[in-house]
């Protein structure tokens, strides 16, 4: 089951069995302010969440603190308190550092915060804060209610069990969100970096806190770390290395999505009034009960595992295609499970019959008004995905599996509809796959569960041998060969963290980058390119290669705010340092020719440097009364110095003024003597047209 605040999943028990977990869906920031939420198995419900923020594993603390600096890039802090003597409320601190081209700030805070002190902020008549531009780390300290229903609603008459609580002793509660607009200048993007803090005993993930004191246990796999906290207050059913073991065989085993950096999975006691067995909140934060056991079928830990990589769930889904985000993490849940000899084919088998039965194949997956109070979508959903996973596999003799076809989903910037689910089916296994589908889907059809033989002839199917990395050709940005670094001859840079090279690129640029694909197989087969950024695969592309084959393609990214992203493509990883201009100081500046005839060009030069210890890079403006140039973009490694130009003209007599960054010159035209032509009101403050600049990160939603 996945969740986030403002989006309600219900999740009712299934044969009158319990929940497996709930998955996530996300109300959270918008274009401009990166940051997700979710909730998590049958019997977890999942919903969209949103997000992008610059992954914290790919920095150092000296490089986060560096970026706090940026004047680049707004700082959340949010720190979270425990009440214990207060059990139905818990605190959360929203504090601000403001770059300065930021002019103004105003929040917007979730409908049931509770406001208990200010610093910097002042009420609005429309109920938001806007920043007063006084203090250097303005702040906002809230109360909300702790306790919730698994419906996203807070406890009351209705309720049916808790999604996060507190007792007092211990408490499981959603990291909140807040709406953020702000203006600032007209050539400055600004980046969004957030860091999530509880107070005292306990452990966050970012979007997900446990109050109270905590055991944390970790492990490594396939470049993903999952973070196993456990409460103090739980008496864990499984060893924890046991979890740890299936969660990382999982990572190995499950291909719907490159790895996440990391993974927080918070277990919680048993013995609250829970709805959902597991929830799955916010990008790659989970709960489960303590009690889950690892040995069966529609197996909780599993199950959110799999709502963490189904990075399309996270965005907007379309009610038509909603079925395969619960559908696929309980079919995925029990297959992985099978697969690590954590149950027997007969209780795999036993477990997808389940969508044979009445109610559950009386309703049409597509329509999810025919599933009545049943969670038809875990039971049905989880028979039909597994049937369409058997098709594809045998039409492609175990080159392609539903896994891709998820990908796909994952890498798509609109929301998911079935008619994507259907042609992404149709291209990877034919007219007859689609058909398969639309009936399954589309209608109250029902397939039969495949014996074990069948099962064996197919999924013991497997693919050819390829591969995919970074290719040898340059990386372009704008078009234009890019240069890169290694990490280890950067100073001011750890080489402790990130693997690969480093790059610096220009809020808002194209990114290209070379991908080598290979097929080390005797038989031909399909290699799939990713370009991965902070666990989304924002672009792919599938080749089928002969036996011994190699190809090269490229694909790309267009990062539109300032952060630290790790990008991957295979294996193989790419720091990325996304600045703007404000990362740039200009050092001097000089027009050549000083003098020139009205309509002549003048090319005016401008030294610059990194304006903090990280990378910089930005596309500098040159600003005269009359006209604006930008120079081609320029990255610089930390301490560099280059420079760019612009070529400007003037078309009449006079001294005229040119500006870059906090740099003036003057150039004269005509030969003529007079009052520098400046720019009215010009300055550092009002050197560009301010705007506003809308963000949205409140709500989170909520899977099973």
């Amino acid at each position: 089951m996945t969740s986030r605040a403002t989006v309600l999943v219900v999740v009712a028990l299934l044969l009158g069995t319990v929940p497996a977990g709930i998955a996530g869906a996300g109300g959270g920031p918008t274009a401009s302010d990166p940051g997700s939420d979710s909730v998590g198995a049958l019997e977890s419900a999942a919903v969209p969440t949103a997000t992008a923020e610059p992954s914290a594993a790919t920095k150092t603390d000296a490089e986060a603190a560096a970026m706090a600096e940026a004047d680049d890039i707004l700082h959340r802090t949010i720190e979270l308190r425990h009440l214990p003597d207060r059990p139905d409320v818990y605190e959360a601190e929203f504090t601000f550092d403001i770059p300065e081209p930021m002019s103004s700030l105003t929040v917007d805070l979730e409908d049931e915060a509770t406001v208990r002190s200010t610093d910097g902020f002042e009420a609005t008549d429309e109920g938001t804060y806007r920043w007063t531009g006084d203090g250097e780390a303005p702040s906002i300290r809230i109360r909300l209610p702790a306790d919730q229903t698994e419906t996203g609603g807070r406890v009351g008459s209705s309720r049916s069990g808790y999604s996060f609580v507190d007792t007092g002793e211990w408490g499981v509660v959603p990291v909140p969100g807040v709406s953020v607009s702000y203006r600032r200048d007209a050539d400055v993007s600004i980046g969004i970096e957030e860091t999530v803090t509880v107070d005292g005993p306990g452990a966050t993930g970012g979007d997900i806190a446990v109050f109270g004191p905590v055991t944390e246990y970790e492990r490594t796999e396939n470049g993903e770390t999952v973070r196993l906290v456990v409460s103090d207050a739980a008496d864990l059913r499984e060893d924890p290395d046991a979890i740890l073991e299936a969660l990382g065989d999982a990572s190995g085993r499950l291909s719907i999505a490159p790895s996440d950096e990391t993974v927080f999975v918070a277990a919680v006691p048993s013995d609250a009034d829970w709805g959902p067995r597991g929830l799955q909140y916010g990008e790659s934060d989970a709960w489960v009960r303590a009690d889950a056991p690892l040995s069966e079928a529609s197996n909780v830990w599993l199950h959110e595992y799999v709502h963490v990589h189904q990075r399309f769930a996270n965005d907007e889904v379309a009610t038509d295609a909603s079925w395969l985000v619960e559908g696929g993490a309980e079919y995925h849940a029990a297959l992985l499970a099978y697969e690590q000899g954590l149950i027997s084919y007969s209780e795999f088998r036993d477990h997808l019959e389940r969508g044979e039965q009445s109610p559950h194949a009386d309703g049409v997956l597509a329509e999810p008004g025919t599933w009545g109070h049943h969670r038809t979508d875990y039971a049905k959903g989880a028979l039909v995905y597994g049937e369409l996973d058997r098709q594809l596999r045998d039409a492609t003799d175990g080159d392609r599996r539903l896994e891709d076809i998820v990908r796909t989903l994952n890498a798509q910037d609109e929301r998911v509809t079935a008619a994507d689910f259907l042609t992404a089916l149709e291209e990877a296994g034919g007219t007859e796959l689609r058909a398969s589908a639309e009936r399954y889907a589309h209608t109250r059809a029902t397939p039969d569960m495949w014996n074990y033989f069948e099962h064996e002839a197919t999924f013991g199917q497997s693919r050819a041998a390829t591969a995919s990395g970074l290719g040898e050709e340059p990386v372009t940005v704008d078009g234009r060969e890019w240069g890169r670094w290694d990490r280890a001859n950067l100073s001011g840079l750890s080489a402790d963290i990130g693997a690969g090279d480093v790059l610096a690129v220009p809020a808002g640029e194209r990114v290209t980058v070379p991908v080598a694909l290979e097929n080390g197989d005797d038989r031909a087969g399909t290699a799939d390119a990713t370009l991965q950024v902070d666990g989304d695969v924002v672009a792919t592309e599938r080749r089928v290669l002969e036996a011994g084959e190699a190809a090269t393609t490229a694909l790309a990214w267009t990062p539109t705010k300032p952060g630290i992203y790790d990008v991957r493509v295979g294996s193989d990883r790419l720091t990325v340092y996304v600045r703007s201009t404000p990362s740039l100081t200009v050092t001097d500046l000089r027009a050549e020719p000083d003098g020139v005839a009205p309509g002549e060009s003048v090319t005016a030069t401008a030294t610059v440097t990194t304006a903090d210890s990280l990378p910089a890079a930005g596309r500098l403006a040159f600003r005269t009364a009359s006209e604006t140039k930008t120079g081609e973009p320029i990255a610089l490694a930390p301490g560099e110095t280059g420079s760019v130009a612009a070529e400007l003209t003037f078309d009449e007599g006079g001294d005229y003024e040119i500006r870059a960054g906090e740099r003036t010159t003057t150039v004269a035209v005509g030969g003529i003597k007079s009052t520098v032509e400046s720019m009215p009101g010009f300055g550092v403050a009002a050197a560009a047209v301010a705007f506003g600049l809308a963000v949205a990160i409140a709500t989170v939603g909520r899977r099973r």
